[in-house]
């Protein structure tokens, strides 16, 4: 971390202005280099109008915010320079300030600098990673909670009850003598191991509930040939995206679409229609359809009212059948000869030629999600899999307490399983980690960031 970096931070491409962030040692001094400004002489946190050149050639017209660290994102000196939008302009400076011996930031390293100069925890870091990629206000809301600490919080609260536990039983076990130390008794474990395994519990829950928040619900529509499932898209996305005809086999390949219901976005795929075909273009189409299927959070299955019940739509009530699904009869506008050989739950009955039972639908998915439900003050989340993974190894770490307690084991012994959780809290924060967990972090964030 002794170079200096830089990087586009905005979106490459045709637009007003582009700024290109360089932060480091160096900064302030390379960055000086190359404009007709003394920065060098420039107070912290200012904007100076200017030019970047090349030698003697102007190459644009620029302001240029100088940041001192330590109060800068990365703590580091920073510089930011707004120049004219637009591809060429941008790239020409970035090549300038390359020249000078800076390098091209890794993606998501500002944050990642960020955090190993103590700016901000692993929580938070993720949390930048979900505001930039919020899709809707709900996914804003808990992304800025947990920016403003709301996880890392509730987790240090936990590691110092789990501290003072630890510390109480060593004092006891070393220094028995002392009588004014409270005695760690087997009620008082048990009271503190039961708000933290709520504690846990909750974030294990919001953490769920969080990806469908952020990411949405993807959600499969499926069924034969020529049900309708197009048209339930396109009326549910208010669209003609998909083609509609009467010639089974019409969508070839997956059509998304995109609908925010209750602040949480739908993921709509229609899919191929699922049959035996001997058509290479169809059969491609209809394996890529029981991909999705296989991925989906939810299952609309299409059926046809007017039709009775074949065997493709046995297939596929089955295949569907351990899925969140509802089953959508279609085309209600027509005489009534589909025959369920069974009870069903989630039916929901739909004319898209008359523009009936759409709403019903959507109630129903409301109804699943419990979307109407989900808040998100003080909404408390881990992002990553790998923190989940943790915060669910901490759990399964407070059931061994809680057999060794059923069991009678020596507090000494149980100690154990209290550091350990202690210790996964801390990774989860970022009181430790190791290099391939703050590589799996920060992979995926821009490079501008």
């Amino acid at each position: 971390m002794d170079d200096t970096i830089a990087a586009i931070s905005t979106t490459l491409g045709v637009g007003a202005i582009s700024i290109i962030r360089v932060s480091g040692k160096d900064a302030i001094e390379k960055v000086n280099n190359i404009t007709n400004i003394n920065l060098l002489t420039k107070k912290t946190h200012t904007i100076s109008y200017g030019y970047i050149k090349d030698k003697d050639e102007i190459i644009d017209e620029v302001l240029i915010t100088i940041m001192k660290g330590p109060k800068t994102f990365t703590t580091e000196d920073t510089i930011e320079i707004n120049c004219h939008g637009g591809i060429a302009p941008t790239e020409k400076v970035l090549s300038i300030l390359l020249k000078q011996g800076i390098r091209i930031a890794e993606p998501g390293e500002f944050t990642k600098r960020a955090f190993l100069n103590g700016r901000i925890d692993l929580t938070k870091s993720e949390a930048v990673m979900d505001l930039i990629n919020s899709k809707s206000d709900k996914a804003r809301k808990i992304s800025i909670n947990n920016l403003r600490g709301t996880t890392t919080n509730k987790i240090r609260t936990l590691r110092e009850k789990l501290v003072n536990i630890i510390s109480n039983i060593e004092v006891n076990i070393d220094y028995p003598e002392y009588q004014d130390i409270e005695k760690v008794t087997i009620d008082k474990i048990k009271k503190e191991l039961s708000e933290i395994k709520r504690s846990l519990d909750e974030i294990i829950e919001n953490s769920k509930t969080s990806k469908i928040i952020k990411s949405g619900i993807n959600v499969a529509i499926i069924g034969r040939p020529n049900v309708g499932k197009s048209s339930i898209l396109n009326k549910l996305i208010e669209e003609e995206k998909a083609i509609v005809t009467n010639v089974p086999g019409t969508t070839r390949d997956i059509i998304e679409g995109t609908l925010i219901l209750e602040g949480i976005t739908l993921n709509l795929i229609d899919t191929a229609g699922i049959r035996e075909t001997e058509d290479i273009v169809e059969k491609i189409g209809v394996e890529k359809s029981k991909n999705v299927l296989n991925k989906a959070d939810l299952v609309l299955l299409i059926l046809n009212n007017n039709e009775k019940l074949t065997k493709e739509d046995e297939e596929l009530l089955k295949i569907s059948n351990n899925k969140t699904r509802i089953i959508v009869i279609n085309k209600t506008d027509l005489k009534k000869n589909l025959n369920l050989s069974q009870n069903f739950e989630n039916i929901v009955y739909t004319s898209t030629k008359k523009e009936e039972g759409i709403e019903n639908l959507l109630n129903k998915i409301k109804e699943l999600f419990s979307l109407e439900k989900i808040e998100t003050n003080d909404f408390s989340y881990v992002s990553s899999i790998e923190q989940l993974n943790k915060i669910e190894q901490a759990k399964e770490s407070v059931k061994d307490i809680e057999t060794g307690l059923k069991e009678n084991l020596p507090i000494d012994m149980l100690e154990i399983d209290l550091k350990n959780i202690w210790n996964l809290l801390g990774e989860v924060i970022g009181e430790s980690y190791t290099e391939e967990l703050l590589d799996n972090l920060f992979k995926n964030f821009c490079v501008g960031k």
